[in-house]
Parts: C-alpha cells; structure tokens; sequence
C-alpha cells in the first residue's frame, strides 16, 4: 500500500512553505539551514545555533516571530540576554507582594513566551542554565508551589558563540540533550552576501517584514507533521542507531531515549516540510548529525562526533528495502 500526497498534508504544508519563503527574504542564501529549522519547531522541539558572531544567529528568532500572525494579541516574543550576573527568577518570574490585596502576584518572566529568544546562553552560570531546563522539557516553570505554563506555540531558539571560552560555562550534557537540533548558519556564498550589501535584510528587510501565516496554520501544520508516516524499518533503524551510538568505541556517552523520539519527530517534520506524509532514509541520513551529534560525548575530543554519527546512520540504512512509502 502507498502513502501519497494526501489533502491534509498539501494544505498544511502551505504553512510551511510561506515559513520558508519568507525567512528566504532575510536570511540570504540558506535553505537547508531554514529547512532544518523549521522542521525542529514544527516537531515541537528547540534549537541550538551555534556558529560565530555576526551570522544571523539572532535575527533568525525575530524573523520567525515576524512571520506568524499572533491575532489581536500577536505572538508574545522575548529576547533574553544571558549574562553571567543573571538571576533564574529574572528569567522565569518571581512572586511579588501587593499591599494592597495582601497577597503574593506572580509576575511572569520573558521565558512565558511564544518564542524565547535565549542568546548566548552559554554565558550565564549552571544555576541559570538550569532554570531553563523544566520549561524546554515539562513546558512549565514552578515557582513556590504553583507551576505556570508557557503560552502555544511555544519553542526556545538558544545561541551561543564557539570560538570565546572566556566567561562562558559550557552546556551541560542534560541541557544539551532538551535541543531537538544543534545548527549552524555558516557564512554566505558570493551571491548571499552580494544580496546582503544591497538590501541590508537584517535592518530594512525585518523592519517590512509580514505575516504570511495565522498561528492556527501554524499550529494545524505541527499536528500535520506529527502524522506523517514512518515505515517500521525506518523505526527500526532509528533505534538502531540510538542503540549503536552506546557502543561505539569513539563515544563516552551515546544518546538517550529522548533522542530517539526527537530524531523520529524530527523525521517526520523535515518530510512534511519537503511535502511528503511520509519518512524516506535520506531524511534519516540528513538529520542524524543534528539530531544526535550534540548529544553525545567524544571519548578523544580531537574526534568529529559528526562525521561518526554520519558513518553509523549510513551502515543502518544501507540496504534498507523500504523507500518509505510501503506500509508492512
């Protein structure tokens, strides 16, 4: 039996493909990078940009939040500069007292919020790190003893710089392991840049910027994506590879199971994106890397979990009889 095309998915890609299209008119020559991107948020998962200063790393979370029309209200974005003398309840909010009602009021912190810009995240302390760690997993913060839940949609797009170790703290591998995806832009080629030069997108280009979708396409499309069809062998192979990452004598730490399930979602996602309802083993190929490479630790650090990553994906799905479509 064939899975094809239906209906449902064509029109909700619709969401996707206006995403896509207009994220294209800023950020300037990478459609893999925004393919990519999109598919984590679609799948309900964060990212994590990781890439050097200058790149678009932050105008990327303000175009996103340009570009889906919130209603009345709009689509509640917050910018969080972390720094190293940043407190958690800065981030998350904190009870405050009114003397006039003689009662405690909780003021929320900008990490309620649709999308949570958090940048150079890598440079505020673990205590803060960790504030962040209930909401990106549970969707909630707890502050005394009540929790408070971030609106829908909700995803954070953290950044952080690679090439500073002054003053930062890195990631902790629990933290780590809450990013559906660790990306990179990359520097433009001759065409992009020459683009840039000319339209300054960043500046002028975000400042025009419209919405091209509701936030009910956008979340009509994220439950579209979460029914595309995943052939059994290419489940299989997905947890192979989970499995192989454990063993694999260049890794001290292999994946967890949330990883398998974030490399399904995403899966499922980056086909719906390209306008399929179902998985093929070339989109395991490609997100493997992004996925999983973050969330592993090298046993020589001199290593490129990438590149092995890559090779335990390849010897998975070499072979397989499946093109994705067949159900068995």
């Amino acid at each position: 039996m064939k899975y094809n095309n239906n209906s449902r998915i064509m029109k909700t890609n619709n969401a996707a493909s206006a995403l896509l299209e207009g994220a294209g008119k800023i950020i300037k020559g990478k459609e893999n990078f925004l393919k990519l991107l999109l598919s984590s948020i679609f799948a309900g998962g964060h990212v994590l940009i990781d890439d050097n200063p200058g790149l678009g790393k932050t105008t990327v979370a303000k175009t996103l939040a340009k570009l889906i029309d919130g209603g009345k209200k709009g689509l509640d974005f917050k910018r969080i500069q972390f720094t190293p003398d940043l407190l958690p309840y800065d981030i998350t909010g904190v009870d405050v007292f009114d003397p006039k009602s003689r009662t405690f009021r909780f003021m929320p912190g900008p990490v309620l919020s649709n999308i949570v810009l958090a940048d150079e995240i890598n440079r505020t302390t673990p205590k803060v790190q960790s504030a962040m760690l209930e909401v990106m997993a549970e969707r909630q913060i707890t502050i005394g003893q009540n929790t408070h839940k971030p609106p829908e949609p909700f995803f954070v797009i953290a950044t952080e710089n690679p090439i500073e170790s002054e003053g930062t703290f890195p990631l902790p591998a629990a933290q780590l392991d809450r990013f559906m995806m660790k990306l990179a832009l990359g520097y433009p080629d001759r065409e992009a840049e020459l683009a840039i030069l000319d339209e300054n997108p960043a500046e002028e280009g975000l400042a025009k910027l419209q919405p091209v979708i509701r936030v009910t396409d956008f979340l009509a499309a994220k439950k579209a994506a979460a029914a595309v069809f995943c052939h059994q062998a290419l489940k299989e192979a997905i947890a192979d590879i989970i499995r192989d990452t454990r063993i694999h004598k260049a890794f001290s730490l292999g994946a967890s199971p949330r990883a398998g399930l974030h490399f399904l979602s995403a899966a499922k996602a980056y086909a719906f994106v390209n306008g399929r309802d179902y998985v093929i083993d070339e989109d395991l190929a490609l997100l493997a890397a992004p996925v999983l490479a973050h969330r592993v630790r090298l046993r020589d650090p001199r290593s490129s979990s990438e590149k092995s990553i890559r090779e335990i994906c390849l010897a998975r799905i070499d072979g397989l009889v499946t093109d994705g479509k067949k159900n068995s």
